[in-house]
């Protein structure tokens, strides 16, 4: 997908061009810009010499040395004074100045970290906010995979408010303590609970709608499939028809790569991952319902004993559609993101 959150050591990712979160010196320092200048090594202390420095939310490359990675671009986060001091339009500058210039150099990737929510301060939901927001306006126009790396999860936290409601949501839904048993026996005491009502009320066959086996073995196999429902590519086209939406709208809203969804627009017969199905879902906006049906064009469901989905559905259900809010609830609950 375009964008993403992972836990991993920045210092170690193959990617075009690792950020780095510096000081105005650019002579290194502490946490994320003493690691990268460690892993680099002392090349990278004598090339930054000659940049004389970096203004607040402005940056600067150099190459990538001794970390696997081209480029390291160098950007200075703003110190966290409470709000009133143009501190989100200057980590917004941190996060598009970066990115201008690793398209300048013809990067595809490029990895972050949280800038400026370390020893600068900034709050770590305002900071992944406007990351999120940066990011996502730099996607509208450009095609690069942009990945923000953190060591613990605890780096990326929804508001409180949010995940208390998602907890108690999960909990009233989940079936974890039954899974955390058995999952054998999970499935058996659901399976048990929805047929017990129907095998207690109703006869086994009723023989006014049974089956006429003759009348069926008369239809040809070119008859049935004539009748087949539209498949997961048709019903996404004609779902973007009808909300009067455009393909590069909705890709993008979804955070699918531009390419995949050519591979989708032209193959009728594509298979998408589950996780795709939801962005796209997501991305249009629907109901539980709506976004279940589509779900089933590609043989899936939402189901109440994954965890991942049933987060999922708080979202449809509550009407947030922000597939970067969504990704960041399944990160901090331990789950795979949405999306290609």
């Amino acid at each position: 997908m375009p964008f993403t959150i992972i836990r991993n050591d920045i210092t170690k990712m193959q990617v075009d061009a690792v950020v780095n979160a510096a000081n105005s010196s650019l002579l290194g320092g502490g946490g994320v810009d003493g690691c990268i200048h460690r892993a680099a090594g002392p090349e990278l202390l004598a090339e930054c010499r000659t940049l004389h420095g970096c203004e607040t939310g402005q940056a600067k490359i150099t190459k990538g040395y001794k970390m696997p990675c081209k480029y390291i671009i160098h950007t200075v986060g703003p110190v966290w004074q409470g709000g009133g001091f143009g501190e989100r339009e200057l980590l917004y500058s941190c996060y598009k100045n970066s990115l201008e210039l690793a398209a300048q150099h013809n990067c595809k990737s490029v990895a972050f970290p949280l800038i400026s929510a370390g020893i600068y301060g900034y709050p770590k939901d305002k900071a992944l906010e406007v990351a999120q927001q940066a990011i996502a306006d730099f996607l509208e126009t450009h095609d690069m995979e942009v990945t923000l790396a953190v060591l613990d999860k605890g780096a990326v936290e929804l508001s409180r408010d949010i995940f208390k409601r998602i907890r108690e949501y999960v909990d009233d839904r989940y079936v974890e303590q039954l899974e955390s048993i058995d999952p054998r026996r999970s499935a058996f005491f659901k399976m048990r609970e929805h047929l017990a009502p129907v095998a207690a009320s109703a006869p086994l066959m009723d023989e006014d709608k049974c089956c006429d086996f003759e009348e069926l073995r008369g239809i040809s196999l070119e008859e049935r499939l004539k009748n087949i429902d539209e498949t997961f590519s048709e019903s996404l086209l004609r779902l973007i028809d009808e909300k009067g939406l455009t393909d590069a709208e909705v890709y993008r809203r979804a955070n699918i790569d531009r390419r995949l969804f050519s591979k989708i627009r032209c193959d009728r017969e594509y298979r998408p991952k589950k996780q795709t199905v939801l962005a796209f879902a997501l991305a249009l906006e629907l109901s539980p319902q709506a976004a279940e049906e589509l779900l089933r064009r590609s043989g899936y469901s939402l189901s109440d004993s994954i965890k991942g989905d049933v987060i999922v559905r708080f979202f449809l259900e509550n009407g947030i559609y922000d597939i970067y809010k969504v990704n960041q609830a399944l990160f901090e609950f331990d789950q795979s993101l949405i999306g290609c």
